[in-house]
């Protein structure tokens, strides 16, 4: 099944990133610069909401267009995430919001698609509870397994992250955006509390023990309010 939806993603990426590169050969015609803020929201989270019965989240971002190839980009959101495994059930919440550059890779002026990296900086607060662990008990007269049953509060946790960025933005309809994002994400310090890992940090995905990198992928449609035209 992940397969499936890394396949699904990656053709996707594909598709965007022909489109995009495909316009800007055939509208070279557009001599309009606009500079505006582009608000809109990340469907990747609209849509697993609806589907996966152990998530939901949502989120808005903007950015503004400063110069003719860089950009100042900014996302707040809020995730809620159930992790159900057999050693395991959690259910973590929190807020995160995130800002950063945004690099214009392309060359041609006043063509409204393109292709962008970036960086961003993330940080988030959220709380965790473990509804239920299965642990190896020693004590045991059987010597196996042991569910404990007691839930266990984790508040007012919280984390910072560094994220490098690479995406396709394109004009779909006057001022209206379609784009993807891949982003590759590293924890630069995160709190917990009595030694229990943070499963899951809203914003930044799921975590591992053996290392601090992960990744992130947003669907993002969005609108440009012209501020200057030129």
């Amino acid at each position: 099944m992940k397969i499936n939806h890394m396949l699904k993603y990656f053709i996707s990426f594909l598709i965007i990133f022909f489109f995009t590169i495909n316009s800007s050969s055939t509208e070279s015609n557009d001599t309009i610069e606009k500079f505006g803020i582009r608000a809109g929201i990340d469907l990747n989270k609209v849509i697993r909401s609806a589907t996966n019965k152990d998530y939901k989240g949502f989120s808005i971002n903007g950015d503004i267009r400063i110069k003719e190839s860089l950009y100042i980009f900014s996302e707040l959101g809020n995730e809620e995430k159930q992790v159900n495994s057999y050693y395991i059930n959690s259910n973590i919440k929190g807020s995160y919001i995130k800002t950063g550059l945004n690099f214009k890779l392309t060359r041609d002026v006043g063509i409204q698609n393109f292709v962008y990296s970036g960086f961003n900086i993330g940080f988030s607060k959220f709380d965790q509870l473990i509804n239920s662990y299965t642990i190896y008990n020693t004590n045991s007269s059987v010597w196996g397994e042991s569910t404990i049953n007691e839930p266990i509060v984790l508040s007012d946790l919280n984390a910072i992250w560094f994220e490098l960025l690479f995406g396709i933005k394109t004009e779909i309809f006057n001022n209206l955006f379609l784009g993807i994002e891949l982003q590759l994400k590293s924890v630069v310090s995160q709190k917990n509390k009595d030694e229990i890992t943070n499963l899951y940090i809203p914003g930044f995905n799921k975590t591992y023990d053996s290392s601090k990198l992960g990744a992130g992928f947003s669907y993002r449609i969005s609108y440009l309010i012209p501020v200057v035209k030129k």
